[in-house]
């Protein structure tokens, strides 16, 4: 299929992936050269990642990114883009101080030409992503390693591994889809937990470091093309081995998601 023929990716068309269990390919983008690119390639969701922290600006983490750079990158995903469903990140910050503050910062990712805003955690997350999506902004959670937390985490380290955590997490999901969650993503959990997850959740369930299990996969762009250096988690794959170049690395990986074969729970698994 041309990207020409490929029909818009949307919101009900997720959910139809969902219901008949198709694998959801998502990858992080922050340009419209890639938008362009990885969406001729088939990936259906593109991220406009706070990553970008640290993959474009060289951060140590993810809390300096701006709204600002956040409202510039989604446009310059939007620009590229044709048929993907296009997810922008509210940065740290931009949605803590109340749900006026949450709504005004969606609203300039939604401006900027996001489809849907993502924000990360549990709990006190629930009442803001009720707030936004009864006014009509499409919202997706993020549970497990939430970067923008990453200091009160006690650094990178794996979430839900014991019994009360994982319970929790269970928990925090149904709250969140309840309250109107259209999309989760979980991140460096158990590969037992993101199949639980996606199997008792009625909205897409995307994983990093979760799971085959997962309804959908998702990495960073930079480490699935293996431009990152140093070490990198062990959940990431570099498609770039053996392809030909960036477009059939991103189709492999595109490929790979929809059959199963990536994660491989022996090899990316925790």
């Amino acid at each position: 299929m041309t990207p020409a023929e490929r029909k818009p990716i949307t919101l009900h068309r997720l959910r139809e992936m969902h219901a008949t269990r198709e694998k959801i390919a998502m990858l992080t983008c922050y340009d419209a050269t890639f938008a362009r690119l990885l969406d001729a390639a088939g990936v259906d969701v593109l991220l406009v990642g706070d990553s970008l922290g640290m993959v474009l600006q060289g951060q140590a983490s993810t809390v300096p990114v701006s709204l600002d750079d956040m409202a510039y990158h989604t446009a310059c995903v939007a620009r590229g883009n044709r048929s993907a469903w296009v997810v922008g990140d509210l940065p740290y910050g931009s949605y803590h101080q109340s749900n006026e503050q949450a709504l005004a910062s969606a609203v300039r990712l939604m401006q900027a030409g996001a489809h849907m805003v993502k924000l990360e955690g549990g709990g006190w997350t629930a009442p803001v992503m009720r707030f936004l999506s009864e006014r009509g902004v499409p919202v997706c959670a993020h549970l497990g390693l939430t970067p923008q937390s990453v200091h009160a985490l006690g650094g990178w380290r794996i979430q839900g591994r014991d019994e009360a955590a994982a319970q929790l997490m269970r928990q925090q999901a149904r709250e969140l889809a309840e309250a109107g969650a259209q999309m989760l993503v979980v991140e460096l959990i158990p590969a037992a937990l993101g199949r639980m997850l996606a199997d008792e959740l009625p909205i897409p369930v995307i994983g990093i470091g979760a799971g085959v299990g997962c309804g959908g996969q998702v990495l960073v762009l930079h480490d699935m093309l293996g431009l990152t250096q140093g070490r990198l988690p062990k959940f990431v794959r570099n498609f770039m081995q053996g392809s030909d170049g960036v477009e059939a690395a991103v189709r492999a990986y595109v490929a790979a998601v929809k059959e199963g074969s990536f994660p491989d729970d022996k090899l990316h698994g925790y």
